[in-house]
Formats: structure tokens, sequence, C-alpha cells
């Protein structure tokens, strides 16, 4: 009996001197540091134009870059939409002609006016870097692509902000 006794107590005095775990926060290391963290979210990764992907793909291509279901999709036209922060919610809409990828839009919302334009301005740089050679017209920057056997594209990059609200859009397109 006395072992009995001297057992239940140990898993007691066991059971209550224990911490709970702590649950473990994952960090996710940054793909672009030197940008603002919306980046991170928008463009997703330095490989294909953006999202990892390339003008020309096939929409189950798409499908699988994105992190979300489409809130659209028919033929030809695939719409998702994402919530950065409570500040910051974006929407990428793709343009198919016979699941070839056309052209995609994206639309940028925030909230605060110092981070629309800090985001704008590192989408400017991003670009710039990959892209050089920008022209700027009536609040457009363009930058265009000739590279080696890949057709040719635009990227078009404008601020459409109103005092209340930052929105920027950024379009991707074959060049004609």
């Amino acid at each position: 009996m006395n072992k009995i006794v001297i057992i239940f107590f140990s898993v007691l005095v066991f059971a209550f001197c224990t911490e709970p775990e702590k649950p473990v926060v994952v960090v996710k290391p940054r793909v672009f540091p030197q940008y603002h963290l919306a980046l991170d979210e928008i463009i997703r990764t330095p490989e294909g134009v953006i999202r990892g992907i390339n003008l020309n793909s096939k929409a189950d291509i798409i499908k699988k870059a994105e992190t979300a279901l489409p809130k659209e999709a028919e033929a030809g036209h695939l719409y998702f939409e994402y919530q950065v922060d409570s500040l910051i919610d974006y929407s990428v809409a793709y343009t198919l002609q016979k699941d070839s990828l056309e052209e995609v839009n994206v639309q940028i919302n925030c909230k605060d006016m110092d981070v629309s334009s800090k985001i704008f301005s590192d989408l400017k740089e991003y670009y710039e870097k990959k892209l050089p050679n920008p022209t700027e017209d009536k609040g457009f920057v363009v930058y265009n692509c000739f590279e080696g056997q890949r057709k040719p594209f635009v990227i078009s990059l404008s601020d459409n902000s109103t005092p209340a609200k930052g929105i920027i859009n950024l379009v991707i397109y074959k060049d004609k």
C-alpha cells in the first residue's frame, strides 16, 4: 500500500511540476528582406515574372502556385484575393487565352498612405533591378523585357491612390 501511495504522489508531483509545452513559433525566412514585408506575400519568389509564374503558363500551374482557391474561375480567367495584414489587401487576376497566361493584373490596397508609398517605391526598385531602364510617363512606370528566346513582355506599375486609400496597380502582359 505504501508503494502505491508513493507512486501516486510521485505522479502528482511530476504532473504539477512540469511546465506545459509552449507552442513553437516558426518564423518564415524573408524572401525579400530589403523590401517591405508585403512584397514577400505579393511577389513571393524571385523566380518567374511574379509569384513564381511566367507568361504562357497554364491554368493548372497558376492554381498550384496560388495559396488559396480562386474567388472566380472561368475559362480564360482566374481571380484571387488575399489579406496581408490589417492595412493591406490585394487581388490577382490572371487572363488566359487557350490555357496560356496572357496577362497578370495585381491591385494592392492599403489603408496607410506611408505604407502604400513604401510598397510602390519598393516595387519600382525590385523591377528596376530585374528589368533595367524603365520609362515613366503620366504616373506609370513601364518596364520592357526582351530577354533572349523569351517573348517580349511589359510590366506597368502605377500609383492610383486617393487621399484616403493607397491603390497600386501592377499589370504584366505580353508585348505584341
